[in-house]
């Protein structure tokens, strides 16, 4: 008797790559670009987006999509700081947003009138990193209040990065966080690794955060 295995994640995989391509075409037709914002539960993404929706959401026509295991929580904070329609994708569980739910919050976006969408995936370190939204780029948001080891437990999401966002930064005198070290891991990591340094609440490096967004559009909006 012959025994055939099916490899059924290499064919969801697989599948969410087609989808992938498929969105990124898209969003390149309409000259949109998307950002995947990724990090632990608790980085400070959601803050972090309410303050760049205040300044740059109607500058840079930004569109926000969020992903959440439970709630809507997150897209109900960032709705207060936009008239655009916040898509909140809300998983029941699971992990990580895939190319289905991007596509399908697609829908209900006018691309005609949006240069960037910022995609606040689901906080977690590992699921994300394998799942490919048809993204421009990957930002990683890395709090001070976490150990400056992430890079090392979790070097799958680092390697598959483009930038880090060091996040909380007005904390670093209450905690024992060595920034240098932090950036020294992600590096072995990820050579590639393009750096910018925050804190939301003082707005300390936040104009930094706000020329990489307007600069993320320039090579497809042409401005």
């Amino acid at each position: 008797m012959t025994v055939r295995t099916i490899e059924v994640r290499e064919r969801v995989m697989a599948r969410n790559d087609e989808l992938a391509a498929g969105v990124r075409a898209r969003l390149a037709e309409h000259g949109v670009v998307a950002l995947n914002l990724m990090s632990s539960p608790g980085s400070g993404k959601t803050t972090l987006l309410e303050r760049t929706l205040a300044v740059l959401g109607e500058p840079l026509d930004i569109a926000v999509v969020t992903g959440d295991c439970q709630t809507q929580n997150d897209a109900d904070r960032l709705a207060a700081h936009t008239a655009r329609l916040v898509q909140a994708v809300v998983t029941g569980g699971a992990c990580h947003l895939d190319a289905l739910q991007l596509s399908d919050a697609l829908d209900h976006i006018d691309l005609g009138k949006t240069r960037l969408i910022i995609v606040e995936n689901v906080g977690n370190l590992v699921c994300p990193a394998s799942w490919d939204l048809g993204e421009k780029s990957r930002v990683i948001l890395f709090a001070v209040t976490e150990g400056e080891d992430k890079p090392l437990k979790y070097p799958k999401m680092f390697e598959k990065a483009d930038w880090v966002v060091i996040t909380k930064t007005d904390l670093l005198p209450h905690v024992p966080f060595d920034v240098e070290r932090a950036v020294r891991y992600c590096l072995q990591i990820n050579p590639r690794l393009q750096f910018i340094h925050i804190s939301a609440m003082t707005g300390h490096g936040m104009n930094a955060w706000f020329d990489f967004l307007r600069q993320s559009i320039r090579p497809l909006a042409g401005v």
